[in-house]
């Protein structure tokens, strides 16, 4: 079964906090990345934490995710993607699908999609009329090569497009949306005592 990696270690200096910890239609958005996955039929899944890592243990309710501390969260998205896939090693997923923690209109259905028949050799992105987004996903043969690229804020950007004639791009925009939240004004304010940090870009 395809595993769920959740990005969710970034401090959010441009909203104001860490995104995972921000409320909104009634749950954290480190909690509703978290129910997505489930939803999609992703297992198991692992959420990557850094900034406001204690506070992510405490306030949120997430079952029985994995948590993965990222203690260089603060070099960028990369550091969290290679920690996230290192733990995974130790699981028997074929592939993990990979979602940030700051797009909360990424939808079951979407990851459904993505994952469709998803194997250890599988490169597939959610489409978006002429976008690339999430959920993004790494067939197992994949996740050492990701790693090797995956530096500052580029998350898997490199690896993608060195091997471009191999992603899949599967239409989602009907099923989801991939507005990221990147200021208050896009969503509600992060819970009080949220730290004013730093953050984590899109994965591409």
């Amino acid at each position: 079964m395809t595993a769920g990696l959740v990005l969710a270690a970034g401090a959010g200096r441009r909203y104001g906090g860490p995104k995972a910890l921000v409320r909104r239609d009634g749950a954290l958005l480190v909690e509703r990345a978290v129910a997505t996955a489930r939803a999609g039929g992703l297992s198991p899944v692992y959420v990557v934490v850094g900034a406001a890592a204690d506070r992510v243990r405490s306030d949120a309710d997430l079952g029985d995710a994995v948590l993965v501390d990222n203690p260089d969260w603060a070099t960028g998205m990369g550091s969290s993607l290679r920690a996230g896939l290192a733990a995974l090693t130790a699981t028997d997923a074929p592939a993990a699908a990979v979602l940030l923690v700051d797009m909360p209109g990424v939808t079951p259905a979407a990851v459904e999609r993505v994952t469709a028949g998803a194997g250890p050799r599988t490169l597939a992105m959610g489409g978006y009329d002429d976008r690339r987004g999430h959920p993004v996903v790494l067939g197992r043969e994949h996740w050492a090569g990701v790693a090797r690229t995956a530096t500052g804020d580029a998350g898997a950007r490199a690896y993608l497009r060195a091997h471009a004639a191999d992603v899949t791009v599967v239409p989602c925009g009907d099923v989801a949306d991939d507005t990221d939240l990147d200021t208050p004004d896009d969503g509600d304010t992060p819970s009080p005592g949220a730290e004013r940090l730093d953050r984590g870009p899109a994965l591409e």
